[in-house]
């Protein structure tokens, strides 16, 4: 591996936590002034997202200043220590995928409350195990010389962001189209670009992790652009719920 690239991701994500913070604390502040479930719940879904950007960062500063050979070579056994089992799972991710499965379960409740959509229970369960798998999935299906595990493990965060997202989407642009009033498509079309984006950050998280996993280095033009939809996808979270919320 070209370790200069490591460099190149963390100014990156850097770039991009330093962007995405502002937009936490103000919905930081915005709970604090509503102090209701939807405001809560946004604060939550933008936290849980940016924690996940963070151990990704976290996870090219490992590579790059530690290199750690238990880390960096696949065929050099891991010590089993507390320590080194916390951080080959953040320098595989497995942290990451761990916060973003938690933002998009909770994007799921946000829906059917901002919708005031009635619960299917036997979707929820279904959802809420889905959800659990994944989390147990990122701990402890995890074997740093077998690269289909993380391939399964994006696709799998992958079909749940798809869950969720594309119904948003479907009743996002449903509402787009329903409302005259300015402000009210304004925050529907916010939301709708937020599912797009959101379902798009998984679609080339996974297509950079197979690039690695034919052999690539991977940080492909894909890693890049699913950070910019991460982007918007908070941008529009943030924006379509606080629109809606001021009107």
């Amino acid at each position: 591996m070209d370790y200069s690239l490591y460099y190149v991701g963390i100014i990156y994500e850097g770039i991009i936590i330093i962007i995405a913070f502002p937009i936490l604390i103000k919905s930081l502040i915005n709970y604090i002034k509503f102090r209701n479930k939807l405001s809560l719940l946004l604060f939550l879904i933008l936290l849980n997202f940016g924690i996940s950007i963070i151990f990704s960062w976290l996870s090219k500063i490992i590579s790059f200043y530690w290199r750690i050979d238990y880390i960096e070579q696949a065929n050099t056994p891991a010590p089993k220590t507390p320590i080194s089992w916390i951080l080959l799972r953040i320098a595989y991710f497995r942290f990451t995928y761990i916060f973003i499965t938690i933002a998009i379960y909770l994007s799921y409740i946000f829906r059917i409350k901002f919708f005031d959509i009635e619960y299917k229970q036997i979707q929820k369960v279904a959802l809420t195990i889905f959800a659990l798998f994944n989390i147990l999935f990122s701990l402890f299906f995890f074997d740093k010389t077998n690269k289909i595990l993380d391939v399964l493990l994006f696709l799998f965060v992958f079909v749940l962001m798809s869950i969720v997202f594309v119904p948003f989407m479907r009743q996002s642009i449903r509402a787009y189209k329903s409302t005259k009033i300015y402000q009210f498509r304004k925050s529907f079309l916010s939301l709708t670009i937020m599912s797009i984006s959101y379902i798009f950050v998984l679609l080339c998280l996974l297509i950079d992790r197979i690039y690695i996993f034919l052999g690539y280095q991977g940080f492909t033009v894909f890693y890049f652009m699913s950070w910019i939809f991460v982007l918007i996808g908070i941008f529009g979270n943030y924006f379509g719920y606080l629109t809606f919320k001021n009107e």
